[in-house]
């Protein structure tokens, strides 16, 4: 029912348009503050927006969260099942009496990244100062300055990371991806996150007429892109892992006449893994078969990294928790890495923290 309420805030379609500091985003966040507070937690919203609501029992915190905010057409259940698992949980905790533990429930502002990927948590961890803040725009240029003064938020105090509170962090997710409703896996563990690593490569020829300059005499930047790409997707699957993806997001040609050799070509290659070393072989790779692609046809090449994201991987011993919970419990799991960032990359840094996985429906979030 919680799931199905919060849905209606920013309701687009089947899914929901909520992105962070919009309207529908802050009557989502004060309708989970008062259901929250229903639920026994002491709870407010805080600086960047935050929800936090602090649970009373005598034992270890335990940190339960995810985000509400959602990309321009986003999901319904995209970061809003983990809180929703969260707020459960703390009611649970709360009827049943049971004070072995404390649950609190957080709700991270902007993890989308309409202004800041990861706000919230890396404000909650102490990982983003004031000038960062000052500096976050959204694609519009509306600064986050102004969002948090149109809501009231600006000199109120973030929420920080109580050191000694917190024995786990836990986030659960529906996966985004095909994985585990093709292999009829009802629970995915998630054994990390992956790291990015992006690069904007351009290769510069000279422009001529394609009809009057022979073959032979050419700088084609298009024909060098073509072949790095040829070569690049060629390669890749040996060096790679089990789980390395990779992907070619943008090509394009300049000036972009079917006439002309292309003077310009440019291409957006990113690769993910969980693992530093094969993250460094294929930059390795990549900037060899430019350079090489490049010597060979007459042209020049030029690598700038556009995204650097360190892997981040998530605690075994609660990851082997969940494995027993799922076999307890007759739920088919696996063991996979997660895809796409989240929330847990950031709280990994700072205690141990697990997230776990369930099916979206054609490996469908949005």
């Amino acid at each position: 029912g919680d799931l199905r309420a919060l849905a209606q805030f920013g309701k687009l379609g089947t899914g929901v348009d909520r992105t962070a500091f919009s309207e529908a985003d802050m009557e989502a966040r004060r309708w989970l503050l008062r259901r929250m507070e229903e639920a026994g937690l002491a709870v407010r919203i805080d600086g960047v927006g935050n929800v936090v609501g602090r649970g009373t029992g005598g034992g270890p915190a335990v940190l339960i969260g995810s985000h509400t905010d959602s990309v321009p057409k986003g999901g319904w259940l995209d970061g809003s099942m983990g809180v929703i698992y969260g707020l459960e949980i703390a009611r649970a905790a709360s009827e049943s009496g049971n004070g072995a533990i404390t649950v609190d429930v957080i709700s991270f502002e902007d993890e989308e990244g309409t202004y800041k990927g990861l706000l919230g948590s890396a404000s909650f961890c102490g990982e983003i100062g004031a000038e960062e803040i000052a500096g976050a725009r959204n694609i519009e240029g509306k600064s986050l300055t102004d969002a948090l003064q149109a809501h009231g938020l600006d000199g109120v105090a973030p929420e920080r990371l109580e050191k000694g509170r917190y024995a786990a962090y836990l986030e659960a997710h529906i996966e985004q991806g095909p994985r585990l409703e093709a292999q009829a896996k009802r629970i995915g563990i998630v054994t990390g996150i992956v790291g990015i690593r992006r690069f904007h490569i351009v290769f510069d020829g000279q422009a001529d007429h394609a009809g009057t300059t022979p073959m032979a005499l050419r700088k084609d930047a298009g024909a060098a892109a073509v072949t790095f790409a040829a070569a690049m997707l060629g390669d890749f699957p040996a060096l790679a892992g089990e789980d390395t993806v990779w992907n070619i997001g943008t090509v394009a040609f300049e000036p972009g006449a079917a006439n002309v050799v292309p003077s310009r070509a440019s291409l957006i290659v990113e690769f993910r893994d969980t693992s530093m070393a094969i993250l460094d072989t294929f930059e390795a790779h990549v900037a060899k078969l430019a350079d090489d692609t490049a010597r060979d046809l007459g042209v020049t090449a030029a690598i700038e990294p556009s995204a650097t994201i360190e892997p981040s991987l998530l605690d075994d011993a609660l990851g082997a928790h969940m494995a027993a919970a799922a076999t307890e419990h007759g739920a088919d799991f696996m063991l996979m890495p997660s895809g796409a960032g989240h929330d847990a990359m950031m709280m990994a840094r700072h205690m141990p923290s697990a997230m776990l996985f369930v099916p979206s429906i054609g490996g469908r979030s949005h």
